[in-house]
């Protein structure tokens, strides 16, 4: 399997998702230490990313599903995990080609984001603009393929970086996460103050909609 991908984000309410193809002939010259992402501390993350990128034997290709994309009505989070994974693949394959590295057929690897892994293996090979393409997918792959799990690292650091970024700008917001509390607090009082979400929240996600529900009937009341 020449390249893996996997993603990252996809169930927060703040920010956007991530996906990341990672492109090695002999995987076996992959740095040590990779693993699923998961199971690594930040820093270790940020080094073997780094380490990655700056391997020229190494195609990386980064996708970018943004808030607005994922409130869209017409399309889903299984979709958009497709598209996610789909694009990191093109992505990849324009760092083979400026490389002069591409072969006649790419192969490879997924972790599925659905519950039917052929059926994801399938959408994201009909997503694709490649024509020479063979694309397999499985459950815990970002466990099992070194591959994939590369990828799984570079797209949650990248996930991070953006997180970090959004941070900068407006102060604590967690993981971005439902269930964290900094990001339920930066949520409320955000909210409270400005009447409205966050720019870079996914106004379609139960948390965002009740939170703005409630600011509005309190809005209501008051006035």
């Amino acid at each position: 399997m020449p390249f893996g991908v996997d993603e990252a984000g996809k169930g927060p309410a703040l920010g956007s998702m991530f996906a990341a193809a990672v492109h090695l002939a002999d995987s076996s010259a992959l740095p040590d230490g990779i693993r699923d992402s998961k199971r690594l501390s930040p820093e270790r993350r940020e080094e073997l990313a780094a380490t990655l990128r700056e391997d020229d034997r190494i195609a990386v290709g980064v996708s970018e599903i943004t808030p607005a994309r994922i409130d869209d009505p017409g399309t889903d989070m299984n979709s958009l995990a497709v598209a996610a994974h789909a694009e990191a693949i093109e992505a990849a394959a324009d760092d083979l080609e400026r490389d002069g590295a591409t072969d006649d057929t790419l192969s490879g690897l997924c972790d599925a984001c659905d519950t039917d892994a052929d059926r994801f293996a399938r959408r994201v090979t009909d997503a694709c603009s490649l024509e020479a393409l063979e694309i397999d997918a499985r459950h815990g792959a970002d466990d099992e393929s070194p591959l994939v799990g590369a990828a799984s690292i570079v797209a949650k650091v990248e996930r991070d970086s953006h997180v970090a970024a959004l941070a900068d700008e407006y102060g604590p917001i967690g993981s971005g996460y439902p269930g964290d509390a900094t990001t339920r607090e930066f949520l409320e009082t955000y909210v409270d103050e400005h009447g409205d979400l966050p720019p870079f929240a996914r106004e379609s996600w139960s948390t965002c909609e009740a939170l703005l529900a409630e600011a509005e009937q309190t809005g209501l009341e008051q006035f």
